[in-house]
């Protein structure tokens, strides 16, 4: 009796972990999977979506660290976004009344030299 080769030949990766080589196979959600980018601290954006109270600051005026900048309304509490550095105000993304998804960009700013 003569085994047939399987058309669908299972393929391994190697992954290093602490300098150990293991042999795994990868998921097709892993290989889709969007990679990792290191956050921009110039852009301030929404961690839960939510709809916006109020402005305090105006594109182009200076600001420092801790500073408020907007409150938004999420979930029946009311969220302050602070300033994260002295920096001047470039660009505001949202308008007092309208409503975001979580992660939109509602902030950016930059950095004084």
């Amino acid at each position: 009796m003569v085994k047939k080769e399987s058309k669908n030949k299972v393929r391994f990766n190697s992954i290093f972990i602490d300098e150990t080589k293991y042999k795994t196979q990868l998921t097709r959600k892993y290989k889709m999977r969007k990679t990792w980018e290191k956050p921009d601290d110039n852009k301030l954006s929404a961690y839960i979506p939510g709809l916006l109270k109020q402005i305090f600051v105006k594109e182009g005026q200076k600001v420092k660290k801790g500073e408020k900048l907007m409150v938004f309304e999420a979930m029946k509490m009311n969220n302050r976004v602070h300033a994260n550095k002295d920096a001047i105000v470039k660009t505001i993304f949202v308008k007092t009344g309208e409503t975001f998804p979580k992660g939109t960009i509602l902030v950016e700013l930059e950095p004084i030299v």
